[in-house]
């Protein structure tokens, strides 16, 4: 991992990717400062209120950060979508990118960047179409969830900081996410399609999301940056790659109205929409993946 950052906030450390920054961070002797709820157990921890007119009340510590990384959030597929979770999975989001900024702009050294988390899942449900950072947004409560955070994120701009919308496709660990929940299945021979399976997959390696992240702190990207490796696959092709690297029958699908009636609206806008995003970006900045295509990479994980 190569970057010229000597001091690195984090807000949303906890999570699967923040929790692999922070390792990555430590281990390469980058300090990494860290936004927490509870109190601080060490110098490298400020506690703070997203929630409060001040989410910070002691800014002293955060003075002299090269950079800030902004990825918290509401799960979303942790609950059914009531009305209610959907407005959580707005406002923690919103709220909290709003509180990043504005402790941003507390400061009196401020970072020359702001990378927050977004979703490839802003293009919508797309079908076979290639999507680029140029692409224009879709429709659905994903898509309006994503503009709203960029949005919010994007005012940071106005103190002199460089924006990176880190949109996220499906990142790929055994410790968390997505594919350690898909792994008792399939080690079972019960995994298959979802739906018809002709939807496209984004998918990224952790460690690769991890390298790309550090990359782009000392690029000059500014703006969306898809995070997902440069072959996308549809969900029966990762379904066979995930059997096969498990040494698995993975030929039991699960029929749309199935999903729909068990996971309501995040059927249609998550497991069953299609986005063929592709890593524009993240390629013409000179970042090169590690593990660009499936196979190899489920290998590695697995």
């Amino acid at each position: 991992m190569t970057t010229t950052a000597g001091k690195v906030l984090f807000c949303g450390a906890t999570g699967m990717i923040g929790s692999a920054l922070v390792r990555a961070a430590q281990a390469d002797r980058i300090q990494a400062m860290q936004l927490v709820r509870h109190k601080p157990a060490s110098s490298a921890e400020v506690q703070w209120n997203p929630d409060a007119a001040v989410a910070v009340s002691d800014t002293a510590p955060l003075e002299g950060i090269r950079a800030a990384i902004h990825l918290s959030g509401a799960n979303l597929a942790s609950h059914r979508w009531t009305a209610d979770y959907k407005r959580q999975i707005v406002e923690s989001r919103v709220n909290s990118t709003r509180a990043v900024v504005n402790t941003l702009k507390s400061l009196n050294q401020r970072p020359s960047v702001l990378l927050c988390a977004s979703a490839t899942g802003i293009y919508g449900d797309r079908g076979d179409e290639i999507l680029t950072e140029e692409s224009t947004p879709g429709r659905g409560f994903i898509v309006d969830t994503c503009l709203a955070w960029e949005a919010e994120a994007a005012q940071a701009r106005a103190l002199g900081i460089r924006v990176v919308h880190l949109r996220f496709g499906v990142v790929l660990s055994r410790e968390e996410g997505a594919l350690k929940r898909m792994l008792p299945l399939f080690r079972l021979g019960l995994g298959g399609n979802l739906g018809n399976g002709r939807q496209w997959m984004n998918w990224i390696a952790l460690s690769d999301a991890v390298r790309a992240i550090f990359h782009l702190i000392g690029s000059t990207i500014d703006g969306p940056a898809n995070f997902a490796a440069p072959n996308p696959v549809t969900n029966a092709e990762f379904t066979r790659a995930l059997g096969r690297a498990l040494h698995r029958p993975a030929i039991l699908p699960a029929p749309a109205f199935a999903l729909s009636i068990a996971f309501g609206e995040i059927a249609d806008e998550v497991l069953l929409a299609s986005t063929r995003a592709v890593p524009d970006c993240l390629m013409a900045s000179g970042f090169t993946f590690e593990l660009p295509r499936l196979d190899d990479a489920l290998k590695a994980i697995l």
